[in-house]
């Protein structure tokens, strides 16, 4: 009884969340996807806690940019944006994409997981991505927490010669990120990176592109979830 019902009402969820905000071309339409966005995605937070933080002198890392954001992107230079969630036609992707037009920025869509790992292709190609990309670049999922910080901690390993103790640093606490929670699996990729590192020191992409195993990499880590 309770499990159907449960059903029933998360599907009229899905249903309720489908239902507006794809539309942002009439005023009327402006205003239901700004209640999407604010109801649905949760822009209302993120407007005032952007969770954003300079990764080098070309890169930086936050949340979903709310069009209130983008004077400071452009203040702070940001020509290219790097949307991790992928292209959509909801609210917040129509908003930012409106506004990286306004502004002169290119979005890149380019579509992560925060609890499902990516084959080598994806990962090797993401960073294909943030090279070519033109800089300064803003790199953001939607909380800024879980993809992003994989793609940051990938980033500093791979164009910024940085060690693996500051590439997991970017999956933390600080951003939202939460290592105990489904999510960590995330930190597991780096981890076994790292354990690779310890008897033979390779670059990340060369490990990416040779050793990199996503189904092993995934069944080790729910092994070691399910020791606790």
């Amino acid at each position: 009884m309770f499990s159907t019902l449960y059903a029933r009402i998360k599907e009229w969820e899905r249903s309720w969340k489908s239902a507006f905000g794809t539309d942002i071309s009439t005023p009327e339409g402006r205003r239901a996807a700004r209640r999407h966005n604010n109801l649905v995605d949760h822009a209302f937070v993120r407007r005032v806690l952007p969770n954003r933080y300079q990764l080098s002198d070309e890169a930086w890392r936050s949340n979903q940019p709310d069009p209130v954001h983008f004077p400071v992107l452009q203040k702070i230079g940001i020509k290219s944006v790097i949307n991790l969630r992928g292209p959509d036609r909801f609210s917040y992707y129509l908003f930012e994409k409106e506004a990286c037009a306004d502004y002169g920025m290119t979005l890149h869509d380019y579509e992560l997981f925060a609890r499902v790992l990516g084959s080598p292709q994806d990962y090797l190609d993401l960073l294909d991505l943030l090279e070519r990309a033109e800089k300064p670049m803003l790199i953001h999922c939607k909380s800024g927490a879980d993809r992003t910080g994989i793609a940051a901690a990938l980033y500093l390993l791979d164009q910024k010669g940085a060690d693996i103790d500051a590439a997991r640093a970017q999956l933390s606490l600080k951003y939202a990120h939460q290592r105990w929670s489904k999510a960590g699996i995330l930190d597991h990729l780096l981890d076994s990176y790292a354990a690779h590192c310890d008897t033979d020191p390779i670059p990340v992409r060369d490990w990416l592109a040779h050793h990199y195993d996503p189904e092993a990499v995934t069944a080790s880590f729910h092994a070691k979830r399910s020791k606790g």
